[in-house]
C-alpha cells in the first residue's frame, strides 16, 4: 500500500502525568486490534503503537503534540479509535 493513502491525525497529550503507563497500555491494546500499522511521532522520535516500551520512550509530557500515522486496510477506523483515547482523556 502506498503512503499516499496513509491517515494522519494530530493529538495533544491531555494527562497531567504525560503519556504514562495507563494510557500507553490502552493505546497498545487498541493498536493490536487493528491490521493497520500505527505509529506515534513526537518530533524526530517514532514509536510503534503496538509496543509499550516504544511509546514510553517518547517521554511525552502533558501538552505535547503527537502525530498518529496509520497505514493499512482498516486505517480510518484505527486512526479514529486512537484519536479518541487522547480526546476522551481530556474529560477524565
Amino acid at each position: 500500500m502506498s503512503n499516499a493513502s496513509m491517515k494522519k491525525v494530530t493529538v495533544t497529550i491531555p494527562w497531567p502525568e504525560g503519556l504514562h503507563l495507563r494510557p500507553t497500555v490502552e493505546v497498545v491494546r487498541l493498536a493490536r486490534t487493528f491490521r493497520s500499522s500505527i505509529f506515534l511521532k513526537c518530533g524526530a522520535k517514532l514509536a510503534d503503537a503496538r509496543s509499550v516500551l516504544s511509546i514510553m520512550l517518547l517521554a511525552a509530557s502533558m501538552g505535547t503534540t503527537l502525530v498518529v500515522e496509520v497505514n493499512g486496510e482498516d486505517e480510518q477506523k484505527a486512526v479514529e479509535a486512537v484519536e479518541s483515547i487522547f480526546t476522551e482523556g481530556r474529560k477524565g
